[in-house]
């Protein structure tokens, strides 16, 4: 395979390419490999606020900031490399921030108190935070549209992967030792997958040919400006709202709300990461198949009856646990893989790093606001169950409603560009 094969755009009109090749494939497991890491280190934060609030003796309110901190430090890091992610290999990029966002794991880990948490929360979302534009610019980068749905599907089930293995494993340590060695582990993983970045993957450079301004100010500014970015860039900060707000305090309800024993809290992961891995692929297919935004459509219509049923349950068994968080990871997979495969195909060439790390740093601005908000919304009662939560899951669903028909715009203008009906 020729360099110009690695690192050039393959946007194949003709929808030629139906399959990967050996290295494509290569390259898909180790950004999996790489977003498995990072989705880990946010979410671990979800699952130990049962065991963080006591350890540190801090209030619901202070672990929605120190959830919060991550998101807000990413989304200011997003502004700040918007300029330049157009101007180096984005290999090299990649390397830079996976080092800078295990420095910030591994301060996570050495933490003794809140405030020096908060500030690893805050150093490894300044790094951490513009990985998944990096990411996502790489995929546009390599793999034309009509497969991209497939590429996000497998490297989504990185958020699968990090339940089943990541979750209960770290739950697992958390209780048998100290939730300090859950971020051991994730630094261990991280410097393995720096290790394979450096040496399996190859450059991705092929967008320094096109003509670049010097000016990395002037660079942001041509993307922000840019009139048909407009609607996604207000979609992409519609879709963050929803799981930022519900995801710190899950661990907490489903405990002290639902009455489920935190014993069983890796269980509950445990099943849904599982049919999560299965569902990734196909949502992923089914998007390149019937297109990506019916594929949307299904998955918002899911995610909002069960954010409904999920935010006004009371005590359940179980299973009753389990088979209300599977669903609802179903249609959250359903809108995030054919959404960003849709977002992938706006930006010109030139600017796709730049149109990722603004997305992304509008992602975690949107999403630290909707922690802090839902901190706002909730409060504790003396046996430690959220009150409230149900005014969250009517939050979500408007944010989920105004996404779907401001989503509609976005696939209109993008099948037009394509020639197509949809895409």
């Amino acid at each position: 395979m020729t360099e110009q094969m690695l690192a050039a755009p393959i946007d194949d009109p003709s929808g030629g390419q139906r399959g990967f090749s050996r290295y494509q494939a290569l390259l898909i497991a180790l950004l999996a490999f790489t977003q498995f890491t990072i989705i880990l280190d946010f979410i671990i934060m979800s699952p130990l606020g049962a065991i963080l609030m006591p350890a540190l003796d801090i209030t619901a309110g202070q672990f929605g900031v120190a959830v919060s901190a991550y998101a807000f430090s990413a989304g200011i890091s997003g502004v700040l490399a918007a300029g330049f992610a157009d101007r180096f290999d984005r290999k090299r990029l990649l390397l830079f921030f996976y080092v800078g966002f295990t420095l910030g794991t591994m301060l996570c880990a050495a933490a003794q108190n809140y405030h020096v948490l908060l500030l690893g929360r805050i150093v490894t979302g300044l790094f951490g935070g513009v990985i998944g534009s990096v990411v996502l610019a790489i995929i546009t980068d390599l793999f034309p549209l009509h497969l991209r749905g497939r590429v996000m599907g497998f490297v989504q089930t990185a958020f699968a992967a990090s339940q089943v293995l990541g979750i209960p494993a770290g739950l697992f340590l958390a209780n048998h030792w100290s939730w300090h060695v859950c971020f051991i582990a994730i630094v261990i993983v991280s410097i393995a997958a720096i290790a394979i970045i450096a040496f399996a993957m190859e450059p991705v450079d092929a967008h320094l040919k096109s003509k670049q301004d010097k000016n990395p100010f002037h660079h942001l500014i041509a993307t922000i400006g840019q009139p048909r970015y407009t609607l996604a860039f207000a979609v992409t900060t519609l879709l963050a709202t929803g799981g930022y707000m519900l995801m710190p305090f899950s661990s907490a309800f489903t405990v002290h709300n639902l009455g489920i024993d935190i014993t069983h809290l890796p269980t509950i992961y445990l099943v849904s990461g599982l049919f999560s891995i299965v569902t990734g692929p196909l949502v992923g297919r089914a998007s390149d198949a019937f297109g990506k935004y019916p594929t949307f459509v299904f998955g918002s219509v899911v995610s909002v009856i069960m954010v409904l049923i999920y935010t006004h349950l009371g005590h359940v068994a179980l299973t009753t646990a389990i088979l209300v968080n599977v669903l609802m990871f179903v249609g959250i997979f359903s809108r995030m893989i054919p959404s960003q495969a849709l977002m992938s195909a706006i930006p010109d060439p030139d600017q796709r790093g730049s149109f990722s790390a603004v997305s992304a740093s509008l992602q975690q601005l949107s999403g630290g606001l909707g922690s802090v908000l839902a901190g706002a919304i909730i409060a504790q009662a003396p046996d430690g169950s959220l009150i409230h939560f149900d005014r969250i899951g009517y939050v979500v669903v408007a944010s989920a409603i105004v996404s779907l028909v401001a989503m509609y715009f976005v696939q209109k203008a993008v099948a037009e560009r394509a020639g197509k009906r949809v895409v």
